[in-house]
């Protein structure tokens, strides 16, 4: 028999938007969450199994189609479907993500989910911070946008060039300095990202790996509940699932002084500190958007202090 479909109405299936604000993610209904989503994507078709769709009363593969394909028996799929990983082995955990067809990403959040780490409470909420040479690294890098993420799409620390690119955020409360704040709170913001809806969902899946990791993270539980009450966009992505990890790409930009500019970032992770990477943005050479670049290099902090339009300016 098929199962009820997830209530997609609420963040991630659960509970109603708000009701979890302050709280810890419940672990367990993430995982069952996950799963039930990674399946109602797969048709029968896409992994050579007969469809039967007149007899479907919801989208995807059958509990019991995803367990023959794993080579686990239908109670045992059951049982971790329902949040309950806790003695699952990680060649079933493969098993059931080669299945799934998860990316790598996808299959860490679920190893995260279904065994997860012992995390201090303490060092969920701990404040972060960038070391010093870290931060006078960023300012010598004087012709590029770059800084520092952290726990939670927070920005921890940038140089001139990025607060010319993306708004002075030395203006705003600490709290403030959020990607995910800014994406779905400011309007400003959703003028500058060309592809506003691409750069949204990357962060909602940035957010959900960061939660897999640390489901016991009241701030982050905060952050979820506040966006999810106050953007139905958010509460929509959130319900996805989607997880990604930050690599690299390419963002349009429309910025209020020099107009279009085509960027290319790269993320890196730093080696003593997994939580915490750095991005840097950079314009093909030669190109308007390189030319772009260096009107704002040369006009500095003019080039945020030019306007209200500036993103981040009030």
């Amino acid at each position: 028999m098929d199962e009820q479909p997830v209530d997609e109405r609420r963040p991630g299936g659960g509970a109603a938007p708000g009701d979890d604000m302050g709280r810890s993610l419940d672990r367990r209904a993430e995982l069952s969450e996950f799963l039930r989503s990674r399946r109602a994507r797969l048709k029968p078709e896409d992994v050579g199994l007969p469809d039967y769709g007149r007899h479907r009363r919801v989208p995807g593969l059958r509990r019991e189609e995803l367990a023959q394909l794993a080579g686990v028996s239908v109670a045992y799929y059951t049982r971790l479907e329902q949040g309950n990983g806790r003695n699952v082995s990680g060649e079933v955990l493969d098993a059931i993500a080669r299945a799934l067809r998860l990316t790598d990403a996808e299959q860490a959040h679920l190893t995260h989910l279904a065994k997860p780490k012992q995390h201090r409470k303490k060092s969920s909420a701990r404040q972060q911070r960038v070391r010093g040479s870290l931060s006078r690294l960023l300012d010598t890098m004087d012709g590029v946008p770059a800084y520092v993420s952290g726990r939670r799409a927070e920005i921890l620390a940038w140089n001139r060039m990025a607060a010319a690119v993306f708004g002075d955020w030395s203006e705003l409360q600490p709290q403030e300095r959020n990607w995910a704040r800014l994406v779905f709170l400011k309007p400003e913001y959703r003028e500058l990202f060309v592809e506003w809806d691409q750069k949204a969902s990357d962060i909602v899946s940035y957010l959900r790996m960061d939660a897999g990791c640390h489901p016991d993270d009241p701030r982050l539980s905060a952050l979820v509940g506040e966006l999810s009450v106050k953007s139905q966009e958010f509460r929509r992505l959130w319900a996805t699932h989607d997880v990604k990890e930050k690599s690299h790409g390419v963002k349009r930009l429309h910025h209020p002084l020099v107009g279009e500019m085509s960027l290319s970032f790269e993320t890196f992770a730093l080696p003593d500190d997994a939580e915490q990477s750095v991005v840097v943005y950079h314009a093909e050479p030669g190109s308007a958007s390189a030319e772009a670049l260096r009107l704002l290099a040369s006009w500095g902090t003019d080039a945020t202090r030019a306007g209200t339009s500036v993103p981040g300016k009030q």
